[in-house]
């Protein structure tokens, strides 16, 4: 299917709020990348620890892009570990006896800085109420986080994390601990954008010590407010998901069955409009 924008179809979409906690580029562009290359359809506040990082995202900044240095967490004061290996810079510190059987992470996983830090809990920060599309790349706080965020998760409506299979930091939740936590909180899990495999120690793919085999160790995972309670949802509420679902993921199905939750709620006809366009598009 030809990609087209959902707004060039709903010139009326209401814009969507999207919170990034853990905002570091280090990773390449964030998952949302596509809701901010078209204008004034999103909101960006980002939060960053790093102060190398964090100065890094601010010299980008544009009036609906905030970055702020702070660290999210469940509201205690914490140590950043940061690592060799920016992208594992970390509140917990890492798992070596674990990591010594990848290759490279005993190196990558250094601590070559400690900076202490105190932390914010979700439901703490005025400046992000309220939340339509939260993301978190925290290397191992996610459910710390998303604890102190109840009251925030109530009115969210999409989480993008990634999914540790292994506990890569020290006393690190895992895949299960966090997917039953946002099952309890009325979230599904919708898909699984990237999924990552390692291979074990002494075995090398191809002469590339990031090649995995069938080892899992960690996903991005894509969470939406469980489709079998839309009905629930306010019409403004089911154009974001449909934004999202299609802009983002390319999840026609899931756009199209937010659409004619919309048109229950309003009595338009988008969703006919919607499955049209994409049959036009094939």
């Amino acid at each position: 299917m030809k990609f087209f924008p959902l707004h060039s179809l709903f010139p009326d979409l209401p814009k969507i709020h999207i919170v990034d906690i853990g905002a570091s580029g280090v990773d390449g562009p964030p998952p949302y990348q596509r809701l901010l290359d078209e204008n004034s359809i999103a909101r960006l506040t980002g939060f960053e620890p790093n102060p190398a990082e964090c100065q890094r995202l601010q010299a980008l900044a544009k009036p609906d892009r905030v970055y702020l240095p702070f660290a999210v967490g469940d509201g205690n004061d914490a140590v950043l570990n940061v690592c060799q290996a920016p992208g594992m810079s970390s509140l917990l510190e890492p798992n070596f006896e674990l990591l010594k059987h990848f290759h490279g992470f005993e190196g990558w996983g250094r601590i070559v800085d400690r900076i202490p830090v105190s932390t914010r809990r979700l439901d703490d920060l005025p400046e992000i109420d309220p939340v339509d599309y939260l993301k978190l790349d925290v290397q191992g706080s996610e459910l710390a986080i998303l604890r102190g965020g109840q009251r925030t998760l109530a009115k969210t409506l999409i989480i993008h994390l990634e999914m540790p299979f292994v506990p890569i930091y020290r006393k690190q939740p895992l895949f299960g601990d966090l997917d039953a936590f946002l099952r309890s909180a009325g979230f599904g899990i919708h898909a699984f954008s990237n999924v990552y495999t390692r291979a074990l120690k002494p075995i090398i793919v191809k002469n590339d010590i990031c090649a995995g085999l069938h080892q899992l160790f960690e996903a991005d995972a894509d969470y939406v407010r469980s489709f079998e309670r839309f009905g629930e949802l306010d019409a403004v509420d089911l154009l974001k998901i449909a934004r999202v679902a299609h802009d983002v993921w390319g999840s026609v199905d899931l756009a199209a069955l937010a659409l004619g939750h919309v048109d229950e709620k309003t009595g338009s006809s988008r969703q006919k409009v919607y499955v049209e366009s994409i049959r036009r598009d094939k």
